[in-house]
């Protein structure tokens, strides 16, 4: 064995699992090499998603071979099904974002439409222990499934959203492929009866539009949905909306509109510390989230559909998941 491939032996190598619908598979190829050639890192193995499995199956491989860094090039629904796989392990996760909304990736900071960017984070940012949803659902045969999310759980329009818009439309028109059924549900308005507890308290019964679990808090569309959420706080921020009719819907929406612009204005974030709180909008936090439905709903996991269910327990695993992100500046910079 030459000296080189001694030297080779003990290098790390990064694996990549990629979406090869979303995914700009050459433009990361050519950044990955640069950095290996850089680093002097081992040659990346490569690991492609199927239609029938969003990314578990790859993430499975990539962990087996023991990498320094997986690094996912996909949207929102291929981050989740490698985190699955990935979280408890101590291998970091880094994102190429590449999908419709990126919700995650908005969420930590890593660079957006910058391919040369992310790929460079992936190889020399720092690491990250955030926080992972747990969702542990019941459908009304009595059968049991647990996936993890990264960004939200959602039941009703959140849910059914994600079963009415099609990839295509995602893909051609970004989040405006949500409006219409957006829309449609705001017109008809359709409450549902759930019970809750938060933390293994109370339970509590009402009737709701929608029901959000939320471990980040921005959705599609860079709308403020929950600005307490925070990835790394050990806790989940449940949303519920229950609006009484077209002006309920007015005050969510006027509320949302806020607290997004919040985010750049002091004024608004005063003027909304001290408004009163909304029915039509109540938040929750806490380390846990169990709920019971009346009737089956739809239940989406970080925007894919995940069928029906009667009853459903959302909990939270701190830290459980590493993400490579972008390293602060010194403060000599």
């Amino acid at each position: 064995m030459s000296g080189s491939e001694r030297t080779s032996e003990g290098q790390p190598h990064a694996a990549v699992v990629y979406n090869p619908t979303k995914a700009p598979l050459e433009r990361i190829r050519t950044a990955v090499a640069e950095h290996e050639r850089r680093l002097q890192w081992r040659p990346t193995r490569w690991y492609q998603t199927a239609s029938d499995d969003a990314g578990r199956a790859a993430a499975g491989q990539a962990a087996a071979g023991g990498p320094a860094v997986v690094i996912v090039a996909g949207g929102d629904g291929t981050v989740r099904a490698v985190a699955e796989v990935m979280r408890g392990t101590g291998i970091p996760v880094a994102l190429v974002p590449s999908g419709t909304g990126n919700l995650l990736a908005r969420d930590l900071g890593t660079p957006l439409n910058d391919i040369t960017a992310s790929v460079s984070v992936a190889f020399t940012g720092v690491d990250r222990a955030v926080d992972v949803g747990v969702a542990e659902v019941e459908d009304e045969d009595g059968v049991r499934r647990v996936h993890v999310f990264m960004v939200m759980a959602g039941i009703g329009l959140d849910a059914q959203m994600a079963k009415d818009t099609s990839a295509i439309a995602k893909k051609r028109l970004g989040w405006f492929a949500y409006v219409t059924p957006i829309a449609r549900s705001i017109v008809a308005n359709r409450l549902f009866h759930l019970t809750y507890r938060i933390d293994g308290g109370r339970s509590r019964s009402t009737r709701a539009h929608t029901v959000i679990v939320g471990n980040c808090g921005t959705l599609t569309g860079n709308m403020l949905l929950i600005p307490a959420a925070v990835i790394d706080d050990g806790l989940l921020d449940v949303v519920i909306m229950r609006p009484a009719g077209l002006f309920g819907w007015a005050q969510i929406g006027t509320r949302l509109t806020l607290q997004s612009a919040a985010r750049r204005s002091r004024f608004t974030r005063r003027w909304l510390s001290r408004s009163p709180d909304l029915h039509a909008l109540g938040y929750v936090q806490g380390e846990q989230f169990e709920a019971r439905f009346d009737t089956p709903h739809a239940v989406e996991l970080d925007g894919d559909p995940f069928g029906h269910v009667i009853r459903a327990r959302i909990s939270v695993g701190p830290g459980a998941l590493h993400v490579r992100v972008v390293a602060p500046l010194s403060p000599a910079s």
